[in-house]
């Protein structure tokens, strides 16, 4: 079998009315309107000459045509490939920018989405689903936690919470940070959260970084989420500094999450062997694809530290791969399901209709999967023609 074809697609689903930044970010007043102006991702499609096509996501956030143009210039490389040599593929790719720098960023989230693709290709050629190829289940059932409560007020938050335990869910998490000067304000909403949902429902929180190089208030924090009996303090700091956390993770007996802000194997490294962490938080679509994301669980592995995938806010296509990776993972712990949107009043299409997931069964906040060949989803196309742009 040989590639034919590599395409890439940008979709972008502009904001209908301008939105305050529904997560913890620097110098928010002036970044929410670029940052959060729109939904926006990259599909990657790959054809073969047997007729089979592969898809997948290179998870973005800012600029996605400039993720599209990275993989449009790699398509000389991949033609005319057997895709099954995914690991030569793989080395190929980073081959190409690795010595100049961009081990990080729109590079590898780009080639993130091919690697999908290649796996998407070989479960359908085998007639298997991805998570076969990984090594098959190691649980019948993925643990799943609602994501994320967002800032929109006391009862709003209350209400949502609610809407989750209806749902089924036992697990969910929270946004905190919002305003890194006033966290006794995050103290009180944590707490008034868990009057409402009870001991027995699993809560985490996620401050997006919003204590930045604040250690200290980073601790104080953390030490009321113990007492709060939060199960995850997850990104309290800016990403890159691997020290305070692991500062923090001594000080403090909750436990400490990161990883969504770090690409490859040779970024998360630091990390584990600072015993920065407890639990990591990758985003396949984001590190280097499904090849990549086994490797760097395997080195989670060796340092004992559990393994969460993050979705965020990407589409379908990221949600459905990170599905596959978690019933195949034995360090997996919990599987990040996206329910709110950006927005209160517009939702997101392409999470919620460009491609249903590969979902069997959804009970007491346990996903079994399909078991249909490669990543088991079938795009909208009618999704993908309305919000396709360039």
């Amino acid at each position: 079998m040989k590639i034919t074809n590599v395409e890439a697609i940008t979709l972008v689903v502009p904001m209908e009315r301008p939105i305050k930044a529904p997560i913890s970010i620097p110098h928010a007043d002036e970044l929410a309107g670029v940052v959060f102006k729109e939904y926006r991702t990259t599909l990657v499609r790959i054809t073969t000459d047997e007729d089979l096509v592969g898809v997948g996501e290179s998870m973005v956030r800012l600029a996605p045509t400039a993720t599209r143009d990275i993989v449009e210039y790699l398509k000389p490389i991949l033609i005319g490939k057997d895709p099954f040599d995914i690991e030569r593929i793989w080395d190929l790719l980073y081959g190409a920018m690795m010595n100049r720098g961009h081990y990080k960023g729109f590079f590898i989230e780009a080639v993130s989405g091919i690697d999908v693709a290649l796996w998407d290709i070989m479960g359908k050629a085998l007639n298997m689903p991805v998570y076969k190829l990984l090594g098959g289940k190691t649980k019948e059932k993925i643990w799943t936690y609602a994501s994320s409560l967002r800032f929109r007020g006391l009862d709003v938050l209350k209400a949502d919470a609610q809407r989750y335990l209806d749902m089924g869910y036992n697990a969910m998490k929270i946004k905190i940070g919002q305003n890194p000067m006033d966290y006794r304000k995050d103290i009180e909403v944590v707490s008034q959260l868990r009057k409402v949902v009870g001991d027995d429902v699993v809560l985490m929180v996620d401050a997006n970084c919003a204590y930045g190089e604040d250690v200290k208030t980073a601790l104080e924090v953390g030490k009321a989420m113990e007492d709060l009996g939060i199960f995850w303090f997850e990104e309290p700091l800016s990403p890159d500094n691997v020290e305070g956390y692991a500062y923090l993770r001594k000080q403090m007996n909750i436990r400490l999450a990161a990883g969504e802000a770090e690409f490859t194997r040779f970024g998360f490294r630091p990390f584990f062997v600072r015993g920065a962490l407890d639990i990591v938080q990758p985003n396949l679509c984001r590190t280097g694809g499904f090849t990549e994301a086994k490797k760097i669980a395997a080195m989670a592995s060796a340092f004992h530290v559990a393994y969460a995938p993050h979705t965020g806010s990407s589409s379908a296509i990221a949600m459905a791969a990170a599905m596959h990776l978690a019933v195949a993972l034995p360090n997996f712990l919990i599987y990040e399901h996206m329910e709110s949107d950006w927005s209160k009043d517009q939702k997101n299409p392409l999470r919620w209709d460009l491609t249903e997931l590969p979902i069997k069964s959804f009970k007491d906040s346990y996903i079994e999967l399909d078991d249909k060949p490669g990543l088991g989803i079938e795009l909208n196309e009618e999704i993908v023609n309305k919000y396709r742009v360039g």
